[in-house]
């Protein structure tokens, strides 16, 4: 993972994704023991991903998928997802993040009406895991590839020829599209549920947060908040806010400028010597540790030009 990028989207992501007039953008994303997740999160744009190397599971609106090098994915506009590792694994992966009005999902023609909208409303489901065997998987990948060298090189109008691509990449999709009307409300207040979850611990990470108080955003019991979480997440409620603060303070130490201290303090952590045990823990190492990890991952990554989506 690329360490110049600040993204640990524990809640609805309020970067950019590319520029206003060209919102499209390519991450490489890297996930190994120094950054083993990306924390469930959505936002406005859809995803194309190709698995590069490695394995990995993701989670996508209620689902888990096992992947692997050289599988496709499809992630459309606002749907909660993640991904994690197991221990000691890797995997790297390529992704498209593009928002569904660059492909013209705020015209008015039939492409809009009976395609655009419907995927973006998520009343018209693409697959989401495009493997070998899967029919669409031969032009999808030949489209993917194709986006990698035009997004690489890029020729004079290469921005319409990757609108091009990606139109294409969408239409090869649709004759495998899950009917209308298909996916059960209970799905989407339970998704709605999370989502609500995961944002007010996103703005409130660093301050004391109780399952009584986060049980009551859904309404249900603690008991049923807590199945109800692990079942959708894969850990538990108080684990996922451990992560999500020792992410946070993994992304300070890469900034630099301040104290373990005062880090541990501004994430979360009032007690030093649980948060050292903690952080070595997870990433294997101490705080400083990390940080000489950081310094030498960085330096053998420099010439790389891509950034990781997060």
């Amino acid at each position: 993972m690329n360490s110049g990028m600040n993204l640990l989207p524990a809640q609805k992501e309020q970067a950019r994704h590319g520029e206003r007039s060209f919102p499209l953008k390519q991450y490489i994303t890297t996930l190994s023991d120094l950054y083993p997740c990306v924390n469930a999160h959505w936002h406005d744009e859809a995803e194309l991903t190709l698995i590069t190397e490695g394995c990995c599971t993701y989670h996508i609106h209620l689902e888990t998928y096992e992947v692997q090098a050289g599988d496709l994915l499809f992630v459309p506009p606002a749907e909660l997802h993640s991904i994690s590792i197991s221990p000691k694994g890797y995997m790297q992966s390529s992704t498209y993040v593009f928002d569904m009005d660059f492909l013209g999902a705020n015209s008015a023609d039939v492409c809009t009406f009976r395609y655009l909208t419907p995927i973006r409303r998520h009343t018209l489901t693409l697959p989401r895991v495009i493997r070998r065997e899967h029919p669409a998987y031969p032009e999808l990948m030949k489209l993917f590839q194709e986006m990698n060298r035009v997004y690489e090189e890029t020729p004079a109008g290469y921005e319409m020829v990757l609108k091009a691509l990606l139109l294409c990449s969408m239409a090869s999709l649709i004759p495998y599209r899950e009917r209308e009307n298909t996916r059960p409300q209970l799905e989407d207040e339970h998704t709605d549920k999370l989502k609500l979850v995961l944002e007010y611990i996103g703005e409130h990470y660093a301050e004391e947060l109780s399952i009584p108080r986060l049980s009551r955003l859904c309404f249900f019991s603690e008991y049923h908040f807590m199945r109800f979480f692990k079942k959708y997440i894969g850990m538990s409620c108080l684990e996922y806010i451990k992560n999500l603060r020792l992410e946070k303070a993994a992304s300070l130490l890469e900034k630099g400028g301040q104290s373990v201290l005062d880090i541990s303090l501004s994430c979360g952590f009032f007690n030093l010597s649980y948060f050292y045990r903690e952080f070595k823990k997870k990433y294997g190492m101490t705080p400083k540790q990390f940080v000489r990890k950081l310094i030498m991952f960085s330096s053998s990554e420099q010439n790389r030009k891509h950034e990781p989506h997060c």
